[in-house]
């Protein structure tokens, strides 16, 4: 990636760790993503705590970024357009698991 498209102070130690901070949570949310799709598919009722998850987690991972880019003052799209999406899109499926379209059995 050409320097010019990274985000300021990149090569800082602080925003390095910062970064890579997200990894667990990326994971997370990879790893109950696909469960929810390998169990969706199997056909099992847990895909949907699963999922549910993924999506709560995905919003989180949005969240966390455009929080910090809005303490920053920094209003890249580049960097804006991609975090709002993880925000915005869990938020049209997280309410069918409350409405029951999704309903979740315990």
């Amino acid at each position: 990636m050409p320097p010019e498209w990274a985000y300021s102070d990149y090569r800082n130690p602080i925003l390095i760790a910062w970064n890579w901070s997200f990894f667990p949570l990326d994971m997370l949310v990879s790893a109950t993503g696909l469960t929810a799709l390998y169990l969706y598919r199997k056909p099992s009722p847990a895909w949907k705590t699963a999922a549910l998850v993924s999506l709560v987690l995905t919003f989180c991972s949005g969240m966390m970024a455009i929080s910090y880019w809005a303490i920053r003052c920094e209003f890249d799209p580049a960097w804006w357009i991609p975090n709002l999406f993880l925000m915005i899109y869990p938020m049209f499926f997280i309410p069918k698991f409350w409405k029951g379209t999704f309903a979740i059995r315990v």
